[in-house]
């Protein structure tokens, strides 16, 4: 099975590599990295194409927001704390949150439907988002490229010690989940505490 799947990814990296970036997978990018190291993939066509996925899969959420009001308001009411959070963001940093958001666990689909639902001009928000693509690919492939060795080793040795690296993993996913949930809930609470200031000195 294993022999299967590095078959399949050798002869179909590129392919594999431009749909999993469309959903948002750093885990793909860093395949892509760690076959640019083993010569079974081109680094700057692993990155060119991984860039086009991840713009491909911004442009989709950022249409839905435009053109799909009906999905936005069912999506609005699962999860509201995030697009409050995402119209927050987009507000106080303008164009830059579509360079960040791709670093912003839990927001990287709301945030491009939350730009789609405003005015936001859809050519400006295209070329920031192409070159945010191909940032986020760079920045993600090549370190897995330069240390392609190193994380080869560690998988092996994940492999042979899963007892190990399982706990370790869900560890990790659910200290990252915790921060990114802290984060989410100091943003709220410093916009009601500047709205709580500005409603008190507009009543006096």
């Amino acid at each position: 099975m294993e022999a299967f799947l590095l078959d399949l990814l050798k002869e179909y990296g590129y392919i594999i590599l431009f749909f999993w970036s469309i959903l948002e997978g750093e885990m793909g990018l860093i395949m892509g990295g760690i076959m640019s190291h083993t010569g079974d993939m081109n680094l700057y066509i692993a990155i060119f194409v991984a860039g086009l996925g991840g713009f491909a899969g911004d442009q989709i959420y950022f249409y839905i927001g435009r053109f799909n009001k009906g999905f936005i308001q069912r999506k609005l009411h699962k999860q509201r704390r995030k697009f409050a959070i995402a119209h927050l963001l987009l507000k106080k940093y303008g164009w830059p949150i579509i360079f960040m958001q791709r670093y912003l666990y839990g927001l990287r689909t709301v945030i491009p439907m939350s730009i789609g639902i405003t005015k936001y001009p859809a050519k400006k928000f295209a070329l920031i988002n192409l070159l945010s693509a191909w940032a986020w690919a760079a920045i993600t492939i090549t370190p897995a490229y330069l240390l392609g060795e190193e994380i080869l080793g560690i998988l092996e040795w994940a492999k042979e010690h899963w007892y190990f690296a399982l706990p370790f993993a869900a560890l990790f996913i659910v200290a990252v989940t915790a921060y990114f949930k802290k984060l989410e809930k100091r943003i709220l609470e410093k916009q009601h505490a500047r709205r709580t200031r500005r409603n008190a000195s507009g009543q006096h």
